[in-house]
């Protein structure tokens, strides 16, 4: 029973380093689903759930590795790493349509990164920075957005269409 118990709790050395586990890992949802939330209302296929996800498995990872007493080289290659596969995910949102020449889903790509690059931010315990992060990832996503439309750089009717109802 103590092996079971030691596996269990390994990495959780006491109450304090369980609840900062539990905060960070708290964090990085709630930062996720702040940017999720957003795209979400934008009827975007990257929403809620995914969002959280991305933060909350990047937090994961750092935390782990941060857990297991890693140095900073190889938490910054595990961090290279999150990085890169993310990119890929990423680059599954992404669709060039042959008739259009046009490119869609570059800012949902984006929007993964940034969640991810949230997460691990909140991971390693810097959670003020993770969320101005989030604050200037809102403000790209909304804010920009708005002036993009009233500038005319944006089409209006496709801007926040559901999703089946988007011009093509």
């Amino acid at each position: 029973m103590d092996i079971l118990w030691s596996e269990i709790t390994a990495g959780l050395q006491g109450g304090e380093q369980a609840a900062r586990v539990l905060i960070r890992l708290i964090a990085a949802m709630i930062l996720g689903a702040i940017i999720g939330l957003q795209r979400e209302h934008s009827n975007k296929p990257a929403g809620l759930r995914t969002h959280i996800l991305v933060s909350m498995g990047s937090a994961l990872f750092v935390i782990a590795c941060t857990a297991a007493e890693m140095g900073a080289d190889p938490i910054s290659r595990v961090i290279q790493g999150i990085a890169t596969g993310i990119g890929f995910i990423g680059t599954g949102a992404i669709l060039k349509r042959r008739e259009d020449f046009e490119i869609h889903g570059l800012t949902t790509a984006a929007g993964i990164w940034m969640t991810a690059a949230v997460g691990i931010t909140a991971g390693l315990g810097r959670i003020g920075i993770a969320g101005v992060g989030v604050v200037l990832a809102l403000v790209v996503l909304s804010v920009l957005h708005y002036f993009e439309i009233k500038a005319g750089l944006s089409d209006p009717a496709n801007a926040d269409a559901p999703k089946s109802e988007q011009k093509r």
